[in-house]
């Protein structure tokens, strides 16, 4: 019976291996390679940088997703759909989407996955919406389900577990030469060290090889065709080598696999934080409001409240959604908006926002925004697209894969004239020499080696970056914006001056008073160690002062104009007591280094506009503007992006819109939840002094960067001519490439020292 001969192809949706020419692989892809032509987006598969992935069967309770319900009787669900591997899949998910009938409006980001979909409930159920996407190989799910198993961790793992055994049998080869060692336990280590390197170049290392292939068949010369050709050509060579019983050199196959590997866990999960800032936000308004009916007062969530609805706020509470006061009087702290801790007195009138809480008194207030359309939630909406934007490139990223393709064909080249010259042999070990010495190691780590230790340095000084880039980026920064309430200044009411006399008696009618400006005057009194007298008779008046008799004495405590308070005794004035908000004793020094350093500093706040250019003035900031809102400062540091990279510092929610927008966002640890999360460094101590160290140690570490790269480029040219002439043997070349990893370590380590020499300069 003869052989039967079938051709090897190639599924054209998933580009798994198949039987027969343009066959696919299961009827899934079939059908989805069918929908996405039939919707005319045939483009997707000559565009796309990896293949389609495998449909899968849709589960979940897709029912239960929550949905919002538009004023035009059309629903809104966003969705996180995993498995977008670059900007193509993208594009053929919303597209796909937006000619489905049914579906109003969609956007997709490639950054954090997220999927806002707005269709007709008449039409078509969350279930179908997310089946379309799953029917195409992408795997939809309800925002905050669990993410889908990554098993980078457990390649990291296997990776560095065998190499550190590796590395042990390696040595003791090394050193049987000079001390002799029987050939049967050269053998058997010999052996060993395969054994030990095969889950890594088959398993921890497989990711490369996969992202090489995805690469080469759209013609594009990623960083993973240098790495998987150095594994192959290594771990071909130590098989080769170890049947031979001869040096292998495995050591140097599993150190590059467990660098790179760990670095891109740690990509990751700096990744995951800045996608949770947009929900923070919203998780800081309430959950349920007191909503007025006919016969009473109903507690309700605020997704039922509607524009319109009265809703009462008493001490403690949280405004619900945005609205206007019909009735009451009360001290409400809107750092919300204003980032200003200190309380503003609402009235019949005035406005307020969801999430500004009641200090003192009580109102009612009609609804006038609800939902997506408060000030928290459009803010959290511009945080959502500010993290969507993209990482910057550096120039390593671009080069190294063209030196590395120089670099094969040099290694071929000389292989061929050395095979013809002495032999196979020779020609081989040439070949192995150059790829070894010349393995994209150096010139991959001489970023990463600088930036690392560049991240520790600006730590142990106060500041924690979320990631390298953008420690990087700060190093061309020339304009810092800075809000001031909780970031230049210590954010809370303090005493400024008194009588002490007349600060005893006011700190006795403020001793039962939880009011920030009670406490102001009760930490004042008590620094001062003065005896508090005992008041009868006290009666607080929210939004007008507090009253109180001392030995038959009637004295008051009431407002005496902005930052100031006055005790009276019937109408005359006894005396005025000057409250502000005090800088950090260390922020006039910070903002005199950087701009000694060339950095322009402006205050950026919410605060009254008085207020912040008396502050600014003080500090000797070349600009301040006060009274911006939450999306005034985004305008303002968007404007400012356009002369070139902005860095801004703030600490509340309303300082969020500003983080995003910035191209580099410090927030202070004493901040809320989402600035921190949003933040792209965190500065760990109520000081000024580390942002300073860090635009040193962000100029220190570009310096390094620089350096090692330059290192990184002479050693490469000189050790791939070496290795070409012969000069170089494989082992000789694997004892290099560590070595030249060590050079790139030594560079990194001036870090820390050049980061001393230029705050001393700017001092």
């Amino acid at each position: 019976m003869s052989a039967v001969s079938t051709q090897v192809g190639r599924c054209p949706h998933c580009d798994l291996a198949v039987e027969g020419d343009d066959a696919f692989c299961c009827h899934g892809c079939e059908l989805a390679y069918a929908l996405v032509h039939d919707a005319g987006l045939g483009d997707y598969y000559t565009r796309r940088d990896v293949a389609g992935q495998r449909p899968e069967q849709l589960k979940g309770a897709w029912e239960a997703v929550p949905t919002r319900s538009e004023d035009n009787g059309s629903c809104s669900v966003t969705l996180q759909v995993d498995g977008l591997r670059c900007a193509s899949c993208t594009w053929v998910v919303e597209h796909l989407l937006a000619q489905t009938d049914g579906i109003d409006d969609v956007t997709v980001s490639y950054a954090t996955g997220r999927t806002h979909v707005r269709f007709d409930p008449q039409s078509l159920t969350t279930r179908q919406v997310a089946s379309v996407i799953a029917s195409i190989g992408y795997a939809p799910r309800p925002v905050g389900a669990a993410e889908p198993w990554d098993d980078t961790l457990i390649r990291m793992g296997v990776a560095a577990f065998c190499t550190a055994n590796l590395m042990l049998l390696t040595i003791s080869l090394y050193a049987g030469w000079s001390d002799g060692m029987a050939p049967r336990f050269q053998s058997m280590f010999r052996w060993g060290s395969l054994a030990l390197a095969t889950p890594i170049a088959l398993y921890s290392a497989a990711p490369f090889f996969s992202g090489a292939w995805r690469g080469l068949r759209v013609a594009r010369v990623g960083m993973d065709v240098p790495i998987a050709l150095a594994v192959g050509v290594l771990y071909t060579h130590g098989i080769a080598q170890t049947l031979l019983g001869a040096e292998a050199y495995l050591d140097s196959l599993g150190m590059l696999v467990t660098l790179l590997l760990t670095g891109r866990l740690l990509e990751k999960r700096g990744r995951r934080a800045a996608a949770d800032a947009a929900s923070a936000i919203a998780a800081s308004l309430p959950m349920t409001a007191r909503r007025r009916t006919a016969t009473g007062v109903e507690d309700v969530a605020i997704a039922e409240l509607c524009v319109g609805d009265v809703v009462e706020l008493g001490l403690g509470d949280e405004a619900p959604a945005d609205g206007t006061v019909i009735q009451g009087t009360a001290d409400v702290q809107m750092a919300i908006v204003t980032g200003e801790s200190a309380p503003m007195q609402a009235r019949t009138g005035s406005e307020i926002v969801a999430g500004a809480s009641i200090l003192q008194g009580a109102l009612a207030v009609a609804v006038d925004r609800v939902g997506e359309d408060t000030v928290a939630m459009r803010m959290a909406a511009a945080v959502r697209d500010a993290t969507d934007r993209p990482m910057p490139e550096h120039p390593t990223d671009r080069l190294a894969p063209w030196f590395t393709v120089v670099t094969v064909g040099i290694a071929l080249a000389a292989g061929a004239v050395w095979t013809a010259l002495s032999g196979l042999h020779t020609g081989i070990e040439v070949t192995v020499a150059v790829l070894v010495v010349a393995c994209p190691c150096a010139l991959g780590l001489s970023v990463p080696l600088a930036v690392a230790s560049g991240l520790g340095a600006v730590a142990r000084r106060g500041v924690v970056f979320r990631d390298g880039g953008r420690l990087l980026t700060l190093a061309s920064v020339k304009t810092l914006l800075m809000d001031k309430t909780g970031t230049v200044t210590q954010g809370t009411p303090v005493v400024l001056t008194a009588d002490n006399e007349i600060l005893r008696l006011a700190a006795g009618l403020e001793r039962s008073s939880r009011h920030p400006i009670a406490k102001a005057l009760l930490a004042e009194a008590a620094r001062r160690e003065l005896p508090l007298p005992l008041m009868t008779d006290r009666n607080e008046t929210p939004g007008v002062g507090v009253s109180g008799n001392y030995g038959g004495r009637l004295l008051h405590l009431q407002s005496g104009g902005a930052g100031r308070v006055v005790l009276c005794e019937g109408t005359e004035v006894l005396g005025t007591i000057e409250l502000g908000d005090r800088a950090h004793p260390d922020a006039r020094k910070s903002v005199q280094q950087l701009q000694n350093a060339g950095v322009s500093v402006a205050l950026l706040s919410g605060d009254n506009a008085a207020v912040t250019e008396a502050m600014g003035s003080d500090l000797g900031a070349d600009q301040a503007t006060g009274g911006a809102t939450p999306e005034q400062k985004g305008a303002v540091i968007r404007a400012a992006r356009l002369n070139g990279h902005v860095a801004f510092v703030g600490d509340g929610l309303n300082d969020s819109e500003a983080l995003a927008a910035a191209d580099v966002g410090f927030a202070m640890h004493t901040g809320v939840t989402s600035a921190v999360l949003l933040s792209d460094a965190v500065v760990t101590t109520s000081a000024l002094r580390p942002i300073v160290a860090a635009f040193a140690g962000a100029r220190a570490t570009q310096d390094a960067v620089r350096t090692n790269m330059r290192r990184a480029f002479t050693y490469n040219i000189l050790a791939v001519v070496a290795a070409s002439f012969g000069l170089i043997n494989p082992l000789i070349a694997a004892i290099l490439m560590p070595l030249s990893s060590a050079w790139m370590v030594w560079g990194a380590m001036s870090v820390d020292r050049r980061i001393t020499h230029l705050e001393d300069t700017w001092t």
